[in-house]
């Protein structure tokens, strides 16, 4: 029997779960739960993957995430095989931590991106125990809920650097005050035992979206029965490789300065320049200290998270992040 196809490619989104194998529990405490988020918040970073929503339950979790590197399997590979790992030394065991390979969902983010999120959100008040409260009751249970992304969605006071708020807020008008009280409505409406799961609509199959997207999937993914395979390979696009040099060079005539890497100079461009090194040319923290006037890594990291901090709660610089990352990662593919 043949695994269900790895569909990727740049720019897809997906619902990841994992479940505990024989559904045991994959948190058992608070420490499970903070180191989670720190091993999920450094995967996130080394493969340039994007977090939308994400719910942990006691012996699951869900995430909707988004490749821009279409590198899905190598991303959940380091990321579960790093939790696990962690997870065994502490609770002084050995083996599998989940059952089977982790299930993915391709989605039609014009469709159900708004509901696939909903769902995850709604995901802790869906339980047996729960089903008879009152839709008050149980939002305000999900109000309390620190295992998931909806908090930082209400709030900017209750957010994660690790996550990307934006893409889901600005469905709802953009990220201030209307455009969450919109999606927290829209959450809300959601939490009655009558809510769909967008799952469903897979019909047994890896990709949740209408009968276009299914269609597009199809003809340009899946390949044909005529040529069987033991397993279906990945369907990818090779990300570019970028020189660093390169960048730097584009990235200043971009910025219109010339003085951006000069040792002790301080400013957001320096630190968006960090960060978008990181991002394309797949180089270390002491690399890019070594480019950017000779700081060392601690620096680097730094003005890296204080700048992920900054595009948290400055828009403007959250699209101009966006359109230069866009605009550089048009660039030819240079060597190194």
């Amino acid at each position: 029997m043949t695994r269900p196809l790895r569909i990727q490619f740049p720019g897809a989104y997906y619902l990841v779960t994992c479940r505990g194998n024989e559904r045991r529990r994959i948190f058992k405490g608070s420490k499970d739960y903070a180191i989670f988020c720190e091993i999920l918040a450094r995967s996130l970073e080394i493969y340039n993957v994007c977090l939308l929503s994400y719910v942990l339950m006691p012996n699951h979790f869900h995430l909707l995430i988004t490749t821009p590197e279409g590198n899905l399997s190598e991303f959940m590979r380091h990321f579960n095989i790093i939790y696990t790992a962690s997870f065994n030394r502490r609770h002084n065991r050995v083996g599998n931590l989940y059952q089977g390979r982790y299930k993915s969902f391709l989605i039609d983010v014009d469709q159900y991106l708004l509901e696939v999120s909903r769902y995850i959100h709604v995901n802790p008040v869906r339980i047996d125990a729960l089903m008879k409260k009152s839709q008050a009751e149980k939002w305000g249970i999900l109000l309390k809920d620190d295992t998931s992304s909806l908090r930082g969605f209400l709030s900017v006071n209750k957010r994660k650097s690790f996550m990307d708020y934006g893409r889901i807020l600005d469905r709802f008008g953009g990220d201030n005050p209307a455009g969450r009280q919109a999606y927290g409505r829209f959450v809300k409406s959601g939490v009655t035992g009558r809510l769909e799961n967008p799952l469903e609509t897979a019909n047994g199959s890896s990709i949740v979206g209408g009968s276009d997207f299914i269609n597009w999937v199809k003809r340009k993914f899946i390949i044909r029965k005529s040529h069987p395979v033991r397993e279906q390979h990945t369907v990818r696009e090779l990300r570019k490789e970028y020189s660093p040099e390169e960048l730097i060079k584009h990235f200043s005539k971009l910025m219109k300065t010339e003085d951006l890497i000069q040792r002790g100079k301080q400013s957001t461009e320096r630190a968006m320049l960090m960060e978008i090194l990181y991002r394309l040319c797949r180089i270390t923290q002491p690399e890019i200290g070594k480019l950017v006037g000779g700081i060392d890594h601690s620096a680097v990291s730094l003005a890296r998270k204080r700048f992920r901090q900054k595009l948290m709660v400055d828009s403007e610089l959250k699209e101009q992040f966006q359109s230069t990352q866009e605009r550089l990662s048009q660039m030819s593919k240079v060597k190194t």
